[in-house]
């Protein structure tokens, strides 16, 4: 999955305000021993069209996050303690390759679960769970076969989750999608991930369309991709043990 930062970015570079250069390593130092202030951070980038929201320290030493509105979405970017440079793009943790910069994006703009719809009628676990979870997914994907043997696994382990089957055919031909959802069949469902035939489509349906188009809209381009109670998107397969704990850090 990519965020649609580049034109936020663009954007904010565009109409930031001139400022004259200084001595580089004086005003090193100068950030070394302040304290950066919503007030000052807010001044500084005062001709963004934007609002800064909140500011905190960045997990990069010197560096503070900050948080700001721009047009729907709330953008994270990074400013020294001085206010004096604008650092803008992804900040990537070696360690596990994990990129930092989109998850604060996705938590700082979750998304509004109840406005999914669930027409497919294809929940695994209970529907009635405090947890609900959405899983964007297809029959095909290999990584998408070995999640949803692990989702089955997560609801024997903890009955108050629900997963809702989101069909996209990334690599699956759009008959058998259309099948399994034309039938309300969890069942074909399991058919399809085990790579059995399928019967023919039986209907005619927009649900396929209006669930990539929905996919799109979230900035979702791969698949499996979950959707967490509390709006996180977090894309890519997981073992029983690493999603539980990803379910039980973003529960509502």
């Amino acid at each position: 999955m990519r965020l649609t930062l580049p034109l936020f970015l663009l954007t904010l570079i565009i109409t930031l305000p001139a400022y004259a250069a200084g001595n580089a390593s004086e005003e090193i130092q100068k950030s070394t021993k302040q304290e950066l202030t919503k007030a000052v951070a807010s001044e500084a980038l005062q001709g963004i069209q934007g609002e800064v929201i909140s500011i905190g320290p960045a997990v990069i030493p010197g560096l503070y996050q900050v948080d700001m509105r721009m047009q729907d979405k709330v953008i994270p970017i990074y400013l020294d303690a001085s206010a004096t440079y604008l650092f803008t793009g992804n900040v990537i943790r070696l360690k596990d390759r994990k990129n930092l910069t989109e998850t604060q994006y996705q938590r700082l703009n979750p998304v509004d679960t109840a406005s999914i719809p669930i027409e497919e009628g294809l929940t695994l676990g209970n529907p009635e769970a405090t947890q609900q979870i959405f899983v964007f997914t297809d029959p095909h994907c290999p990584y998408c076969i070995k999640l949803h043997k692990v989702l089955k696994e997560a609801v024997k382990e903890n009955p108050d989750l629900a997963f809702h089957t989101k069909l996209i055919p990334l690599k699956t031909h759009k008959d058998i999608i259309q099948t399994i959802i034309c039938n309300k069949s969890m069942e074909q469902l399991e058919m399809a991930f085990s790579g059995q035939p399928l019967p023919e489509t039986s209907c005619e349906t927009d649900a396929i369309e209006k669930n990539s188009e929905m996919a799109g809209k979230l900035g979702i381009s791969g698949t499996p991709t979950l959707i967490l109670p509390n709006g996180l998107i977090s894309p890519g397969f997981r073992n029983l043990d690493e999603l539980l704990k990803l379910i039980e850090e973003n529960k509502i």
